[in-house]
């Protein structure tokens, strides 16, 4: 590894003014993933940022109205361990206990696992389906994208020079909705996924009102499949529906061959997953308040 500096910046001005100083930094939320590449040399730099001081980048901020806030840099084991998220936001829960092992979820942030933009990041397909909404501040101030507009191609992102992930905002949970996130490892864990799904669903008299479909690992970006949950708004909550969805997320699907399994392969875990995870939040849905 080679050498670099380190600094705390302990606002968000100071960590912009850091940026702007030096344009080769990398910032530091968790560093799972950043260190091993520093490491590998995957990565170089004369400075890395940690990101973990900034008060608006540590914190989890609930409200039945407003509904979620998480900190860019807040690790997984606080977002399973909050008692509002695994209550509202279960599946959000499920997923930061699903990456890695313990000491990897104490230090493991949600915003890292987005801004390292790798195409099978657990997180971001259902951030993806919850509608989850990114918050960006940089030398030109503050800004707001939808999630599924962030990553641009593999560890590659819509982030400007100067700018660095905030926090992202999660709308408030709708009566009678449910979300779920399933995946496809080849272990039973610490293993990266060879496809994975992420869904919410909103019912109403048996129908779906709204739903929301992205993949991981299938696509150089984690993927939205619009169509699949434009297509299921107004239809009836039942399997033909859901097969329905789940085909048209196999038809979206962009895989390709690797170690870790062939292309078709992957297209058939993406009609699997699919159904399996719109059967789950189903479930969920019906039993909501």
């Amino acid at each position: 590894m080679k050498r670099f500096d380190y600094a705390a910046p302990r606002s968000v001005a100071e960590a912009v003014r850091l940026l702007a100083a030096h344009p080769r930094a990398l910032l530091l939320a968790g560093g799972t993933d950043l260190l091993v590449q520093l490491r590998s040399g995957r990565k170089n730099t004369d400075l890395v940022i940690n990101v973990k001081r900034i008060p608006e980048l540590d914190q989890i901020r609930y409200d039945a109205a407003r509904g979620l806030t998480l900190g860019a840099a807040v690790p997984c084991y606080r977002i399973y361990g909050d008692r509002a998220v695994r209550q509202v936001y279960p599946a959000l829960a499920e997923v930061a206990s699903l990456i890695g092992g313990i000491q990897i979820q104490g230090r493991a942030s949600v915003g890292g696992n987005l801004c390292n933009a790798a195409p099978s990041a657990d997180f971001v397909p259902l951030l993806i389906a919850l509608g989850t909404a990114c918050q960006i501040a940089g030398p030109g101030g503050s800004r707001e994208i939808a999630v599924e507009d962030f990553c641009t191609g593999p560890g590659r992102t819509v982030l400007q020079p100067g700018e660095l992930l905030i926090s992202l905002r999660l709308p408030p949970v709708e009566p009678r909705s449910g979300a779920q996130y399933l995946r496809f490892i080849p272990r039973n864990e610490m293993d990266i996924a060879v496809a994975g799904a992420g869904v919410a669903v909103v019912l109403e008299d048996g129908v779906f009102r709204s739903a929301r479909i992205a993949l991981a690992a299938v696509a150089p970006t984690p993927l939205f499949v619009r169509e699949a949950g434009e297509y299921l708004a107004g239809k009836p909550a039942n399997a033909d529906s859901i097969h329905a969805a789940a085909e048209m997320a196999r038809a979206a699907a962009k895989p390709i061959t690797d170690m870790r399994g062939t292309a078709e392969y992957r297209r058939h875990l993406c009609a699997v997953l699919t159904r399996r995870a719109l059967e789950a939040a189903l479930q969920r849905a019906r039993e909501a308040r």
